[in-house]
C-alpha cells in the first residue's frame, strides 16, 4: 500500500515560508493515484523513499528511520494531457469538441484537479487551441 493511500482530500502543507496544497491526482501513465504538491503555481510529485539501516542528515536534523520525502517538479501538461484527451470526445475523423476548462478539469474522485484550474489554461496552450474560454485538443 502506498504511503498516501486513503488520501482523498486536499490538504495544506507548509514548505518553508510558503503554504502548499497536497493534491491526489491520477498518474498520467498508469491512471493510479499519485500525491502532488502545488506551491506558488509549481506542481511537484511527492515520493517517499525508505531504506533499511539508513539515516539521512538534513541540516541539523537526522531522519533515523531511513525515510525521506522528495518533491520533484512536474510539467502540468503531462498530468493534464490524459484528462484533456478524454474530454476531447474524438470519434473517427472528427477532431473532437471544444469544451470549457471548468468541465475538462472536473475529474470524479479527484478534487485536486480543481486546484490546477489557475495554471491549466496557461500551460495547456502548447497543446490546445483556445476559443472564448474553451479548449479543444490539437
Amino acid at each position: 500500500m502506498a504511503w498516501w493511500e486513503g488520501f482523498d482530500e486536499i490538504h495544506t502543507a507548509e514548505t518553508g515560508n510558503d503554504v502548499g496544497q497536497l493534491l491526489s491526482l491520477r498518474h498520467p501513465k498508469s491512471g493510479n493515484s499519485m500525491c502532488c504538491l502545488l506551491v506558488n503555481g509549481v506542481l511537484q510529485e511527492l515520493n517517499w523513499f525508505k531504506q533499511s539501516y539508513t539515516s539521512w542528515f538534513l541540516g541539523d536534523y537526522v531522519a533515523e528511520d531511513g525515510g525521506l520525502y522528495t518533491a520533484t517538479p512536474v510539467d502540468p501538461v503531462f498530468i493534464l494531457l490524459p484528462i484533456f484527451e478524454e474530454a476531447r470526445m474524438k470519434k473517427g475523423d472528427d477532431p473532437g469538441k471544444f469544451r470549457l476548462v471548468d468541465e475538462i478539469i472536473f475529474v470524479e474522485g479527484y478534487p485536486g484537479y480543481q486546484k490546477l484550474l489557475s495554471i491549466a489554461e496557461n500551460c495547456m496552450q502548447a497543446v490546445c487551441e483556445i476559443k472564448g474560454g474553451t479548449l479543444p485538443m490539437h
